[in-house]
């Protein structure tokens, strides 16, 4: 129990408030307790002094008189003679007086004057003399109710501060203890998936700012749990699709009347669907590697214009097979950068407008350079994105045209490829789409390197 933050707040506060009425108790005492003597002393030998005046300028009978009928008396006086008997005056309301010894006695009636001061008991012996002959007046102090009752009131407001501040801080520590406790529990509930939570905390101050830190955390980790559950399930059907044909051609291999031109056709779509389930297995580890923001850019100086050129001879082909024509616009450009990385970027967005055109369509490519920025535009009049679907089609797995999913086949992973590697150049893409007209995809590359690759 003693380790909850709640407990240790309370006892810590307790400690803090009963040390410190100590400390400052001894400190007090310590600083007037001298002076708190001197005075009680200057005003019992005042008045023991008034005392000796009357019996020598008074009869003793009117002294006596006197002494006896005072009501606020608030010294205890005896009056002692030679033979060690004694008169007393005053009364002692409880109080407790020191017992006065014959030497205390004997030593007052030789002319000898004794003062003992304290804060509960004062004594203070003076030698008198009377028509009678010596005696030894002894005044004792005793409390007046007055200050009773104010030392009382003081112990009394004291134990009462303490139990009303125990109970605040008890109330208080409950307030400040809450809000952990429900990250507390929050906490447990993440750690079982379960990331509907609701955090009503509206403090401030550091409490505040740890809660809705929180709540961006469980929302990160949300998105990050929707992302993993998406990107296993995307997997599957992406592995699953070629497994399929695999193990049902290679089942229909196996049949012995099976004619030479159809155990030629299976094997072909036995190796298609094993080149594809490669190319996603190299397409998963490309990406993986590419958002772990390890990848080290290997930058050097080249011919932006031909670089593109290349490559569209290279998917010469894909386009010539059916028909599609290019219309080219390159500036000539000199840019540094990763080449092998922005040739993939380029063979991605070149195959996409190539796959997804008309026979017989066109492709517009076009380079600008400004002061500081160098676009490529690729313009296809394909079957165009539509707005919704163009706010995801840099996400894995994700494919604009479901419709036409098996006709264009693919695993939905290049554009997500073409992102990363734009992102690591500190590059921007963006997407301009109609459906049925075609679509233009934006390329800005920096003309500097890269801050963070500059030096490799």
């Amino acid at each position: 129990m003693i380790r909850s933050l709640y407990t240790r707040v309370v006892l810590t506060y307790l400690a803090s408030v009963i040390v410190g009425t100590i400390i400052a108790l001894l400190v007090a005492t310590w600083v007037y307790f001298d002076q708190f003597n001197e005075n009680l002393k200057t005003n019992l030998l005042y008045f023991g002094q008034d005392i000796v005046r009357m019996y020598e300028s008074f009869p003793l009978q009117e002294v006596d008189t006197y002494l006896s009928g005072m009501k606020q008396l608030n010294y205890y006086i005896r009056v002692y003679e030679e033979t060690g008997q004694f008169q007393s005056y005053g009364t002692l309301n409880g109080s407790h007086v020191s017992p006065i010894t014959m030497d205390q006695v004997k030593a007052v009636l030789a002319g000898e004057v004794t003062q003992v001061t304290g804060v509960e008991k004062s004594l203070l012996g003076l030698p008198l003399t009377t028509k009678t002959g010596k005696k030894a007046l002894f005044v004792n102090s005793i409390a007046p109710p007055s200050a009773t009752f104010f030392v009382n009131w003081i112990f009394n407001f004291a134990a009462y501060s303490l139990i009303a501040g125990s109970l605040f801080i008890l109330v208080a520590a409950m307030f400040l203890v809450r809000p952990i406790k429900e990250l507390t529990k929050a906490t447990r509930q993440i750690a079982t998936g379960d990331f509907n939570i609701k955090l009503n905390i509206k403090q401030k101050g550091e409490l505040g700012t740890l809660a809705r830190s929180f709540e961006d955390m469980m929302q990160d980790l949300q998105q990050l749990e929707q992302m993993r559950r998406d990107f296993v399930s995307n997997v599957s059907h992406e592995v699953q699709s070629p497994l399929t044909s695999i193990s049902g051609y290679a089942k229909a291999l196996k049949q012995v009347n099976l004619a030479e031109p159809e155990r030629s056709r299976y094997l072909d779509i036995i190796i298609a669907e094993a080149e594809r389930m490669s190319k996603l297995s190299d397409s998963l580890l490309k990406l993986s590697l590419l958002e772990s923001q390890t990848l080290q850019l290997g930058l050097s100086t080249f011919g932006l214009d031909e670089q593109i050129r290349r490559v569209i001879v290279a998917l010469q082909p894909q386009w010539s097979a059916r028909n599609i024509r290019f219309e080219l616009n390159l500036n000539a450009v000199r840019l540094m950068a990763d080449y092998d990385q922005l040739n993939q970027v380029w063979t991605n967005l070149i195959g996409n407008g190539i796959k997804f055109s008309m026979d017989g369509g066109v492709i517009n490519v076009s380079i600008q350079q400004d002061i500081n920025n160098v676009i490529v535009r690729i313009s296809d009049t394909g079957i165009g994105i539509s707005p919704e679907d163009q706010k995801l089609i840099f996400e894995r797995f994700f494919k604009a045209d479901r419709s036409h999913s098996r006709k264009y086949g693919g695993s939905g992973m290049g554009l997500a490829i073409v992102k990363q590697i734009i992102s690591l150049h500190q590059g921007e893409i963006r997407v301009e789409s109609e459906p049925g007209r075609g679509t233009d995809v934006i390329v800005i590359l920096p003309m500097a390197a890269p801050a963070d690759q500059s030096d490799d």
